[in-house]
């Protein structure tokens, strides 16, 4: 289960590379937290959020995936105009979709301060 947990964020994480966030694999009902955009519960306000900042993207490296059962922990960096963040986003899975995220990063490069 553990690798096919990994898998599902993978997927996601590589629907910001491609900057299409269609194929991500977020419940509907995902609930969220991240630095930016609070807390949310729909995939459709994630989405919403995330499309802001796919323009500015210009890579997504992963560092490391821990797994243990339903939850996978990433260390990751986005690269872009803002330079390089790095993320810790610890995520649940279930059924092969993402159900929970909390991202966990330091803001400031992203709203330029």
């Amino acid at each position: 289960m553990n690798e096919e947990n990994i898998a599902t964020v993978e997927k996601y994480l590589d629907a910001l590379r491609q900057k299409d966030l269609s194929p991500a694999p977020l419940d509907h009902d995902l609930k969220f937290s991240d630095p930016l955009a609070g807390e949310g519960s729909s995939a459709d306000s994630f989405r919403a959020f995330l499309s802001g900042f796919l323009p500015g993207i210009s890579g997504v490296r992963v560092i490391r995936h821990v797994a243990d059962g339903e939850h996978v922990a990433t260390h990751w960096e986005v690269n872009g105009v803002f330079g390089p963040i790095p993320i810790i986003q610890i995520f649940r899975v279930r059924d092969g979709m993402i159900t929970e995220s909390t991202a966990l990063y330091d803001p400031r490069p992203a709203i330029g301060s």
